[in-house]
């Protein structure tokens, strides 16, 4: 019985997932289950997480910028990379890259139950939308939607992330491979709610099927674990955090270019 139990719960969450990825927000469940599963076994891992590799368009970390910059590759002026990531990274993550990465992975792999209910999204759209701004409208509606979303994701997702360690396959623990990629964003009750307590990010990765709301219960007890195993738990507060994210990139295109031009 319990393993009856156990399967009508997946089921009936896998179900949710596909009517919230791709009824509601029109992505592929499947693309996003793909991706993010790859991130989390191994966050801030060349090449095994797809999130950090964005190149050419963006070039992060220290190897990376390195190697293009050796190899004399130049597709952008990656000297700018940390101004152009206000015109690009911020505003086109969702409306762009995830739509198009969605859109390709779908039909390579022929995810036919994922386009039928992303088809629906479209459609659910156009029938409440249609009938006041038209096909056109209701196209830009929907890109705007996406718009005002991207800077959110770019910035909960990423102030976590883009600032730590990244480097290729060193076969750590999994404590370290995940805290050494990660870090937190200082609680409060905002903060909380700003990122959907995605500002234990840590904890994130550690536990990654816990509810939320409960990460702050177990931070005492991972800070705690990582000083008895030396290594460095981080927390900032957000704005620093927002900050260390255009650092981060400049850093690395300053990497690139020292090497580009050397």
């Amino acid at each position: 019985m319990g393993h009856l139990s156990m399967f009508k719960k997946s089921k009936w969450n896998h179900l949710m997932q596909k009517f919230v990825m791709c009824h509601l927000k029109g992505l592929s469940a499947n693309w996003w289950n793909y991706q993010h599963f790859q991130h989390h076994v191994k966050p801030n891992i060349y090449p095994k997480d797809p999130d950090i590799d964005v190149g050419p368009l963006f070039l992060l970390g220290d190897s990376q910028p390195v190697k293009y910059g050796k190899k004399k590759i130049k597709y952008i002026d990656y000297e700018k990379q940390h101004l152009y990531f206000y015109m690009v990274g911020l505003p086109l993550l969702v409306p762009i890259y995830f739509n198009l990465q969605s859109v390709q992975v779908m039909y390579l792999r022929k995810y036919w139950v994922d386009i039928a209910w992303v088809i629906s999204f479209y459609i659910r759209y156009f029938i409440t939308f249609g009938p006041f701004y038209g096909i056109f409208g209701t196209v830009l509606l929907i890109f705007f939607i996406k718009f005002l979303e991207s800077p959110w994701i770019v910035f909960v997702t990423q102030m976590s992330h883009i600032p730590m360690k990244m480097s290729g396959e060193e076969n750590r623990d999994w404590l370290s491979t995940q805290v050494l990629a990660t870090c937190n964003i200082e609680q409060s009750f905002f903060n909380n709610w700003f990122t959907g307590h995605l500002n234990f990010h840590t904890e994130h990765h550690l536990f990654p099927t816990m509810p939320r709301h409960n990460y702050h219960k177990v931070s005492p007890l991972v800070k705690s674990l990582c000083a008895k195993h030396g290594l460095q738990y981080v927390s900032k507060p957000m704005l620093k955090a927002f900050g260390d994210i255009v650092r981060a990139l400049k850093k690395s295109a300053t990497l690139w270019m020292d090497a580009y031009y050397e």
